[in-house]
């Protein structure tokens, strides 16, 4: 996106009441991670908005392609190179 794109994107603002200690945990994450308190709290918010969304979401399938899927869910992975491999990995904090 270009700079005159943005500036020509409306932009509406919200307003919101918060505790001071809330603002100044925000404040200090964005400042950490190299945001804006605005773009910091837009982030997290669309993240949260996005979450919710996709945790409600219902998928309808018949009851073979249901059973299916149970199947699946409960086989036990086939053993292969790359399951071994990960297995034998140590973790980073080993």
């Amino acid at each position: 996106m270009t700079t005159s794109t943005r500036r020509t994107m409306k932009r509406n603002s919200l307003n919101i009441r918060i505790k001071p200690s809330e603002r100044g945990l925000i404040d200090k994450a964005a400042r950490l991670t190299g945001k804006t308190r605005t773009d910091f709290m837009l982030e997290a918010s669309r993240r949260a908005a996005e979450d919710a969304l996709l945790d409600r979401t219902v998928f309808a399938v018949n009851s073979k392609v249901y059973t299916e899927f149970l199947t699946r869910l409960d086989a036990a992975p086939e053993p292969n190179e790359r399951l071994r491999k990960t297995m034998q990995t140590p973790t980073p904090w080993e």
